[in-house]
């Protein structure tokens, strides 16, 4: 079984990850730095020297690989669930939890993250606020079809939420449906 977070940039993805692989005794990976190990460069050197959907080819190959494994907590990159290949692969190797955070805790959240700056490229020709409710009015939608899980992280610790994930767990059985 897989367990794949899904959400925006900023919503605790990669944190919670670490924690529920540590609790469940399995590896973790952020595909976004899976990427990055790969390639040799960051998401937006990749982005400006080959382009958006280079880069989202390369993320398909990587996430089908990681999509694999087995006990696997995977933090995928905000755009993973564009592709409709990965959000099936997704689907049918367990559970999917998209984190969620308001518009002002992602900005600072991004505000105070040193990677976002240096390794992220922007979405859009804006930026700041107006491009975060861009692209999220462009992705909740497929970030609601893909969740099985849906949880808040605004006002709740990494380990709280861990633990919440957990919980919900056992009600996967081996194939990784629901029950």
């Amino acid at each position: 079984m897989i367990l794949s977070l899904i959400g925006y940039r900023g919503s605790g993805k990669s944190t919670v990850a670490a924690i529920l692989a540590q609790r469940l005794g399995w590896a973790w990976v952020d595909s976004d730095r899976e990427i990055v190990r790969r390639a040799g460069r960051p998401i937006r050197e990749i982005f400006a020297q080959n382009g958006e959907p280079a880069f989202r080819e390369l993320e398909r190959q990587v996430l089908a690989e990681l999509l694999s494994r087995d006990e696997l907590v995977l933090a995928t990159g905000g755009g993973a669930i564009l592709n409709a290949d990965t959000r099936a692969q997704m689907k049918t190797v367990g559970p999917i939890v998209w984190l969620t955070a308001d518009i002002e805790t992602l900005m600072t959240r991004l505000a105070g993250d040193a990677n976002t700056k240096d390794d992220r490229p922007n979405l859009t020709d804006v930026g700041g606020r107006q491009e975060i409710e861009t692209v999220l009015n462009q992705r909740n939608p497929i970030y609601q079809e893909c969740a099985d899980i849906t949880l808040p992280t605004d006002q709740t610790d990494p380990e709280t939420l861990a633990g919440q994930i957990i919980s919900a767990m056992p009600r996967w059985d081996a194939k990784g449906e629901g029950s």
